[in-house]
Parts: C-alpha cells; sequence; structure tokens
C-alpha cells in the first residue's frame, strides 16, 4: 500500500467524514479523487465542446453528422 501525506487540515476532515459517513479515509479519499476525475474530463470535454462551435467549417461538419445519425432513428413506423 502506497502511503501519501496531508496536511493536519485534511487529516482532520478525512477523520470527521469518515465519522460522519462509516467509511474508511480511504474510502472517502478514493470516492474524492474519483469525483475530481470525472469533473476534471467533462471540463475538457465542454472546452473541447466550445472550441469546436467557435470553428464555423467543423461545427457544420458536426451538424451534418448529427443529422445522418438522426435519420438512423426513423424506423419507418409512426410516433404513438
Amino acid at each position: 500500500m502506497s502511503q501519501v501525506r496531508v496536511s493536519e487540515t485534511t487529516h482532520k476532515a478525512l477523520q470527521a467524514l469518515s465519522s460522519k459517513e462509516g467509511k474508511t479515509m480511504q474510502d472517502i479519499i478514493d470516492k474524492a479523487i474519483e469525483d475530481y476525475r470525472r469533473k476534471n474530463f467533462l471540463e475538457g470535454l465542454s472546452q473541447d465542446f466550445q472550441a469546436l462551435q467557435e470553428d464555423p467549417e467543423a461545427w457544420k461538419e458536426h451538424e451534418e453528422e448529427m443529422a445522418l445519425w438522426d435519420n438512423t432513428l426513423q424506423d419507418g413506423l409512426e410516433n404513438e
């Protein structure tokens, strides 16, 4: 098992959360890191999407491709 040094403030916060949640400090750290990883991923995705929208040619290509995908949803049946 690896060890990571944290500040005393962080350690106290981990202890308090561990007590309150009934989980180990390791579980709390694992969850926090996973939440941070997901947040970081979504922020990057948002930046990439914004860059796509700012490029008129790339955005047009994206819109055309999305229109093609929309056609795959049409199965010839009327909406009920």
